[in-house]
């Protein structure tokens, strides 16, 4: 396997950190911790970028709160600024590790959510009635 090095500097390139509070964002402007980070985000992509060049990079306190859809379920929420800081470690260790998982692994992947994963299953395991399965297997009466 392929050695990597230095990688961390990517990391906390401003351009990087840009690129990472630009996708960290999409969808979520609508959100007040968005818009107070959009309003300093040059300040604040520095001060981040600092802190993570300095290694004193400290994650905040998530957000906890329950969603009811399709159940009531547990959600914690990172603050803003942590999601670029992921985004931002996310772009540099992405093109390393995705062509190393396996093609069916579907779990956090561009392009790889739920419906590829469920046209490949229908294709990988064609669907078979119940009725005619349980028929087969002699569970029901043969007419």
């Amino acid at each position: 396997m392929k050695t990597y090095r230095n990688l961390y500097p990517q990391v906390w390139e401003f351009e990087n950190l840009y690129t990472a509070y630009r996708r960290a964002r999409k969808g979520k402007r609508g959100k007040a911790t968005v818009a107070a980070f959009e309003r300093k985000q040059e300040e604040k992509l520095l001060q981040l970028q600092g802190e993570l060049r300095l290694k004193t990079y400290q994650p905040g306190a998530y957000h906890s709160f329950f969603i009811h859809e399709p159940k009531r379920r547990l959600i914690s929420a990172a603050p803003f600024r942590d999601r670029v800081a992921h985004h931002a470690l996310c772009q540099v260790m992405e093109p390393i590790w995705e062509p190393r998982f396996i093609h069916d692994s579907y779990a956090n992947r561009v392009g790889k959510g739920h419906p590829p994963r469920s046209r490949s299953h229908h294709t990988v395991c064609p669907q078979v009635s119940l009725f005619s399965a349980m028929r087969s297997a002699s569970v029901l009466p043969q007419y």
